[in-house]
């Protein structure tokens, strides 16, 4: 039974970063999230009767969770650190982590 909801949590996740990444939020017209839920329904049967493949969608689901993770961690960083032209002595040492020296005068 462990496996059973080891694989509704992969599919939630995965369900949940979909629709975070989809500009179309309504389930029922994006194709994505229906591909997903068709795949989980059509390995329901081999997770939990036939030896066959019994893993399969569990890490279908943890590396497509993992690209969009990823995805998303990218764009993150991407907007983050993102050039905006030339930028000051003092924003440079904040976004590093720096601090700079107190004129003593």
């Amino acid at each position: 039974m462990a496996a059973v909801s080891d694989n509704i949590k992969i599919v939630r996740s995965l369900v949940q970063q979909l629709r975070r990444v989809s500009q179309n939020r309504s389930t029922k017209e994006n194709a994505m999230l229906q591909y997903v839920m068709e795949q989980a329904h059509v390995h329901k049967e081999t997770s939990e009767v036939l030896c066959k493949a019994r893993e399969e969608l569990k890490n279908l689901a943890e590396i497509y969770l993992c690209y969009l993770k990823s995805q998303q961690t990218y764009k993150d960083i991407q907007k983050q650190y993102a050039g905006k032209g030339e930028r000051s002595i003092k924003e440079t040492a904040d976004l590093v982590g720096f601090k700079l020296p107190h004129d003593p005068k």
